[in-house]
């Protein structure tokens, strides 16, 4: 799966010379939190929600609310923007992105392709993808097991489960406790938790929770 398959487009963007408050009544009516800042069809920069809150002036201020809204109407978008802008190509991997974002703590990446901006890929984009992904959408008995870390197990597991007359209709795979073990997090149509156990009672280490979800 790639980026440009689930990123948002076509993205909305701003001018570097939109006034703050602007932009702020933008990002409400779109409910968006983040957006490329874009200069003679590139891109300059990246603006965030909490760039444009830490921009508005504190409700402590003595100031008056004339003279606190006519200093925030100077403020433009390319005073409190980010110039720092890393984006993704519409091919780079999903899980490539997610690890950008995760690693460089951004909530959203401006995607390209052949150098021209065409959307933009964000944490709500990601969190929909490990929806389905895990099938948090459809009821199925959903199994959280510890198997050992050696080539082989996941097949004997997928044959074990569908000789049983079980369905997959998800499957993940995370780091175990230690390095010689995995946990992983399926769930199945097809079968109940008794047969689940006997089907796969020699090839997991330890079931950690079984239930229908």
């Amino acid at each position: 799966m790639f980026v440009g398959e689930r990123m948002t487009h076509p993205v909305i963007t701003l001018s570097p010379d939109t006034p703050v408050p602007d932009a702020r009544v933008m990002f409400k009516k779109e409910h968006i939190r983040r957006a490329p800042v874009v200069k003679d069809g590139k891109i300059i920069g990246i603006v965030s929600e909490q760039d444009l809150v830490n921009a508005s002036p504190s409700p402590v201020s003595s100031l008056s609310v004339w003279e606190m809204n006519y200093l925030i109407s100077k403020v433009t978008v390319k005073q409190v923007m980010s110039k720092k802008v890393i984006s993704v190509d519409v091919t780079t991997p999903i899980e490539e992105a997610a690890r950008i974002m995760a690693d460089n703590k951004f909530g959203g990446l401006p995607v390209m392709r052949s150098g021209k901006l065409v959307g933009i890929i964000t944490e709500t984009d990601l969190f929909k993808i490990f929806l389905e992904l895990m099938g948090a959408r459809t009821k199925a008995l959903r199994i959280t097991a510890e198997i050992a870390d050696k080539p082989g197990v996941l097949a004997e597991i997928t044959k074990a489960i569908s000789d049983a007359g079980g369905n997959f209709i998800s499957f993940g795979q995370f780091s175990g406790e230690d390095s010689a073990t995995k946990i992983i997090t399926f769930k199945v149509e097809g079968l109940k938790k008794d047969g689940i156990t006997k089907a796969l009672n020699k090839l997991v280490k330890k079931f950690w929770d079984i239930r229908v979800s």
